[in-house]
């Protein structure tokens, strides 16, 4: 006999409040894990290695890392639920930021490397963490949902940029140098993150998605392969791929960049804090956008914007901080823009007993895509010129305008209730 549809939406609802306070407390705190590697990463590596060309390794490294974390913590959370693998994922980030600090520390640079592979787990993990805002909602509130786990990560993704001055005299008064300080402070984010998420993701919200629908199917249990997976799973993908290497290739050669041009580290820091806030705090607005008026236009948005961050960002002198701003926080929208109707997408054509897998899978392409902006971010400075980077990063995003012309076409941009 079916359960009674009132008596499981209001468990359903009453469930997804509380994941969702609980989602914002840990995001908090591992946005401001995020923000180590993502201001000092490449000035380190500069530092350590004497070579600007090597500047974009660690970016590369920690996006390496979080494609492999992304497809371990999608498996493990299909298998034990979210909260098993979202707490595991954040533990894993925490570690290797210890790592970055001892081998700032012994200056060694394979102990670097390996340890941005392990620090990236928690870049992963913090992406995933909106899949579980997700579970319990329902079709019209999906990108609403997803929405409040990306913006809570603002609060500590943006207050640590603007700590790498007081985080590196920190540093320098241990004895270690100035620009491992933020990943002292990763350390200890990352770690609570993961507490947090173990200590209270109960009940957990993919486990309980999963019993849920089968009380409503009159109480049969779930296929275990579960249902097909629609191509706008695909689509959603690419639509986060794309937006990911133009946003990654651009942000990760910025510091570098700026420095050339005689800014001081604390201005860099502001520019990574106003950029990483162009990439969380819309996200209340882009998922009501995503909301109502639909998954392609917000992507559409996307493409636009991240061709007028890579103009911007190409033709701006380099000792405009005013400038530089108005580039990244664009570069910023743009990524939210696309990362919150790409991931609309994937969770529309999906259902919660596939979904951990194919969203996993697609996160590692997500990681690879921006692992290799980061490496070829290097290159191409090193090549050529910041200016070409930033004009080739905004003609790529240009490319998701004909994926979502076909897609349109297809019908496989419509929401379909799972």
């Amino acid at each position: 006999m079916r359960d009674d549809p009132r008596v499981i939406e209001q468990e359903r609802a009453a469930a997804q409040r509380r994941t969702l306070r609980v989602v914002v407390a840990a995001q908090v705190l591992g946005g401001a894990g995020l923000a180590a590697g993502v201001t000092v990463g490449a000035l380190l590596a500069q530092q350590m290695l004497g070579s600007e060309g090597l500047a974009g390794l660690p970016t590369a490294l920690f996006t390496l890392g979080s494609a492999v974390t992304a497809y371990v913590v999608g498996r493990v959370s299909q298998r034990a639920g979210r909260r098993t693998g979202l707490a595991a994922g954040f533990a894993a980030g925490g570690l290797g930021a210890v790592g970055v600090v001892v081998a700032a520390a012994v200056d060694s640079v394979p102990l670097l490397f390996a340890s941005f592979l392990v620090y990236g787990a928690g870049t992963a993990t913090n992406l995933q963490a909106r899949y579980a805002g997700a579970d319990l909602a329902t079709p019209a509130t999906r990108g609403r949902a997803v929405s409040v786990a990306l913006v809570s990560t603002t609060v500590g993704a943006v207050a640590g940029p603007n700590l790498v001055d007081p985080l590196g005299g920190l540093a320098t008064s241990l004895g270690l140098p100035a620009l491992s300080g933020p990943f002292l402070l990763g350390a200890v984010a990352y770690s609570s993150a993961g507490a947090v998420l173990w200590a209270l993701l109960r009940p957990d919200p993919l486990l309980l998605a999963r019993e849920l629908d089968a009380r409503e199917g009159a109480g049969a249990a779930p296929v275990a392969g579960g249902g097909p997976v629609g191509t706008g799973a695909w689509v959603g993908a690419t639509i986060m791929v794309l937006t990911q290497v133009t946003m990654v290739a651009i942000m990760t050669m910025t510091p570098v960049h700026m420095r050339h041009h005689h800014h001081e580290l604390g201005a860099v820091g502001l520019v990574i804090s106003l950029h990483i806030a162009a990439m969380y705090l819309p996200s209340l607005v882009t998922g009501s956008l995503v909301d109502r008026v639909g998954r392609t236009a917000v992507a559409v948005a996307a493409a636009v914007v991240l061709l007028a961050a890579g103009l911007t960002a190409a033709v701006v002198p380099g000792d405009s901080l005013t400038l530089t701003v108005v580039a990244l926080v664009l570069l910023g929208l743009g990524w939210n823009l696309g990362l919150i109707s790409g991931t609309a997408l994937v969770v529309d054509a999906t259902d919660p007993v596939t979904r951990p897998r194919v969203q996993g899978s697609i996160d590692v392409l997500v990681a690879l895509a921006g692992a290799g902006g980061g490496v070829l971010s290097g290159v191409v400075v090193a090549a050529s010129s910041f200016a070409a980077l930033s004009l080739g990063g905004g003609l790529l995003a240009l490319v998701l305008l004909p994926v979502l012309w076909w897609a349109a076409r297809a019908g496989e941009t419509t929401v379909k209730p799972r």
